[in-house]
């Protein structure tokens, strides 16, 4: 996920949920709040998940998914 896909994100949960709006003023209104405390705080996201912690978390949910699948039973003939 990209940082502008984070940033609707926060808008999404922080701002327009729930979805309590009068008017489209006031949604104008509460984004343009949002806007003006988000920038005067916001600092760039620090990645720490590499490409190999998604490859072994990856693997690990293969593992895990097909220990949880169900025995092949015999066919009868």
């Amino acid at each position: 996920m990209n940082q502008v896909e984070i940033f609707f994100s926060v808008v999404q949960r922080k701002v327009v949920s729930p979805n309590d709006f009068t008017d489209l003023a006031e949604v104008e209104q509460r984004l343009a709040d949002f806007e003006k405390r988000y920038n005067a705080t916001a600092k760039p996201f620090q990645w720490k998940f590499t490409r190999r912690d998604l490859h072994d978390l990856l693997t690990r949910i293969s593992e895990h998914e097909r220990q949880d699948a169900p025995a092949e039973l015999p066919h009868a003939v």
